[in-house]
């Protein structure tokens, strides 16, 4: 895979086709598409298109694929836990038609969607971060810190996290075991228009800043445990993470970010403009 370092196009050889509702699945020995992950589904999957000679298909999906036995599994149809090491793990490119095994064909993303969708991601990270910050004064009690050494409220208390292109939305759930944690919401739903500011501006303090980001990895495996690197003004911060990303925070320009009561903790959007 080369998509953690930010690749979008290659050529490769293709080792596997096969039917898949909707379409076909192709394996490729080496891609730079990012699939969809099914057990955090946060960033939706890689488009663009896989094309040889006398042969163009749109590639409409991207999916992360288990096989043992022959036999090939996708998306929520995998009975295991992601990088079960009895499973082989593959990225399955969903095409419009099949595609021979053995031919070498050219892979490209979408660049723009990517670029989008990496920028949404990027942004996500550093909102948690501004967010975690920003409600430290609400812990009574000490809890896992984050990699600024703030309480970690984004870890401990999301819900789900979707990113789209140029942003995000994250929903957090504040319920018993975090208020016995130690955290107080009293007058939080109150308080979330100023939070929005604060975090707001924060983040415009580390986008001026224009930190390095990067994807640390130790192999090039879908499975690899990666991590999410920025190096920010006050440290070096690591967040683990799949998804892809920008190189630098300063190419996110403007940040707006808003926040709303939910049905059990504050929902947060986040846009890049």
């Amino acid at each position: 895979m080369t998509f953690p370092a930010g690749g979008t196009a290659g050529e490769s050889r293709v080792i596997m086709s096969v039917p898949l509702d909707g379409g076909h699945g192709v394996v490729v020995e080496e891609t730079p598409f990012h699939p969809l992950d099914p057990s955090w589904p946060d960033q939706p999957a890689d488009t663009g298109v896989l094309g040889a000679d006398g042969l163009e298909t749109r590639v409409v999906d991207c999916l992360t694929g288990a096989m043992r036995g022959g036999e090939l599994l996708v998306g929520a149809d995998i009975p295991v836990r992601r990088g079960d090491p009895d499973w082989s793990w593959l990225v399955v490119h969903v095409v419009e038609r099949d595609v021979p095994v053995g031919v070498t064909v050219r892979l490209a993303v979408d660049e723009e969607r990517r670029r989008a969708l990496s920028a949404g991601h990027t942004a996500c990270h550093l909102m948690a971060l501004a967010l975690n910050e920003a409600l430290a004064p609400r812990w009574r009690k000490e809890v896992r810190p984050d990699g600024l050494g703030h309480p970690d409220f984004d870890a401990l208390a999301i819900a789900s996290s979707r990113i789209v292109p140029g942003g995000s939305l994250d929903t957090y759930r504040i319920g018993t075991s975090l208020r016995k944690k130690g955290f107080t919401a009293e007058g939080l739903a109150g308080d979330l228009p100023k939070l929005a500011e604060v975090v707001e501006a924060r983040m415009a303090r580390w986008i001026a800043a224009d930190a390095p980001v990067a994807i640390e990895a130790p192999g090039p495996g879908l499975t690899a445990p990666r991590r999410w690197r920025c190096a920010l003004p006050e440290g070096t911060v690591e967040i683990p993470c799949g998804g892809t990303h920008l190189s630098r925070l300063g190419e996110l320009g403007a940040v707006r970010v808003s926040m709303e009561p939910g049905d059990a903790g504050p929902v947060v959007r986040t846009e890049v403009s």
